[in-house]
């Protein structure tokens, strides 16, 4: 004959089995998989993508992380060949979003509070001794001439494929200076870095760029580089805007100007993905929807990885570290994906 005792503890057993399987089935990503994004430029948007990963996880979820190009994610997420990208930059790609818009879809509202800009910039040396406070003067072979050769500015530009390309080619355009300025597109991290050791070596750098981001915190506005203000707002009609570029407060706009228009109204980096797999998995949509950072927090991020490198190890300590000091915020966005329904 069993023991009572012994009865009374198999009876526990069972029951703490069977709670722990219901607790793990009322997970709502038991089960499942995600195919996460992450675009091939490095910074904070790889601390971001390592906080949802493991926010995530704690909602049952499985993942799978794969580094491509963002011009590419957005047919093969259209093709629901991959699921979700937590770092799409908009307005900047907003044309190779709309071309899937049907079958994609932006969630949330943007992960830097007060969103980010982008415009030009000139090394500050060269803007003081020469006094160029605006892009316009970049008509005068003499001043464009300082960045290049023959008259005419090199102007490091955007990704091929990247949006922000298009809007530097179109102002060009408008502003009247594709015949002093040639736009230079390429592989932008290795053609920053280029630009990063001219500037250490006290040469003149033009080029083009946004913040909060590596290259702001390693070319510092204000002190390393200026902001040049554009004569004017002017975007391509596929690239659309709701707001002016003038943008007060931006710290290093050359001349002291405030506001300082830049080449285009405020940013921000965006979750997109698949539209089946969103409506599929409500957590996820919840979850994304809260997740939001201070530029303060975006900017530490960028210093970090600027100093220290993009390492694995690096992306994860910056993850972990902002989770362990923020674990009331973190654990209360996984409580309200939970209950999405």
């Amino acid at each position: 004959m069993m023991h009572p005792f012994k009865a009374l503890l198999g009876f526990a057993a069972v029951l703490y089995l069977a709670s722990t399987q219901v607790w793990a089935e009322d997970l709502p990503g038991t089960g499942k998989t995600i195919r996460f994004v992450q675009s091939e430029s490095t910074g904070g948007n790889y601390v971001l993508t390592k906080i949802a990963i493991e926010a995530t996880k704690r909602l049952g979820y499985a993942s799978k992380l794969s580094t491509v190009n963002t011009t590419l994610f957005f047919p093969a997420a259209a093709q629901g060949d991959l699921d979700l990208s937590m770092d799409v930059t908009l307005p900047m790609l907003q044309p190779s979003f709309d071309k899937v818009k049907d079958r994609t879809e932006v969630v949330g509202s943007g992960f830097i509070t007060g969103a980010g800009y982008n415009g030009y910039m000139i090394d500050k040396k060269t803007a003081d001794a020469y006094g160029i406070t605006s892009l316009e003067q970049m008509k005068d072979p003499k001043i464009a001439g300082l960045f290049g050769k023959d008259g005419k500015a090199n102007l490091i530009s955007c990704d091929p494929g990247w949006g922000c390309g298009d809007v530097v080619d179109y102002q060009l355009d408008k502003f009247g200076l594709k015949d002093t300025v040639n736009p230079v597109r390429g592989k932008y991290e290795a053609l920053m870095f280029e630009n990063v050791a001219r500037l250490k070596r006290g040469e003149p750098v033009f080029f083009y760029a946004w913040a909060p981001s590596w290259m702001t915190n390693t070319m510092v506005p204000g002190k390393d580089v200026v902001w040049l203000p554009t004569p004017f707002d002017a975007l391509p009609g596929n690239v659309p805007s709701t707001t002016s570029a003038l943008t007060p407060g931006v710290a290093g706009c050359a001349g002291g100007a405030d506001p300082c228009r830049m080449a285009m109204a405020a940013w921000n980096w965006y979750a997109i993905g698949n539209k089946q797999f969103i409506a599929a998995n409500p957590a996820i949509k919840k979850l994304v929807e809260q997740m939001t950072f201070s530029q303060a927090t975006w900017s530490y991020w960028e210093k970090n990885i600027s100093a220290d490198g993009s390492s694995e190890r690096n992306i994860r300590k910056l993850a972990e570290d902002w989770m362990k000091e923020n674990k009331a915020t973190f654990d209360g966005w996984v409580a309200t994906a939970k209950t999405a329904k």
